[in-house]
């Protein structure tokens, strides 16, 4: 009787790990829809190089 139940939770547990592996589409929260638009779009250059001090030392 015990290997009966043993494969068939083994079987029941293959045939929902394929469902939701396979089958199930995620759903894609608001948030996470904002975090890829806001990875996909182009962010603005800054020269940040103009605000670097100089160099210690240097008589500029």
């Amino acid at each position: 009787m015990m290997p009966y139940l043993f494969g068939g939770l083994v079987i029941l547990n293959a045939a929902t790990l394929g469902y939701y592996l396979f089958l199930q589409q995620p759903s894609v929260s608001q948030s996470v829809q904002d975090t890829q638009k806001a990875l996909i779009e182009p962010v603005d250059f800054i020269n940040s190089a103009e605000h670097i001090p100089p160099v210690i030392g240097s008589k500029n």
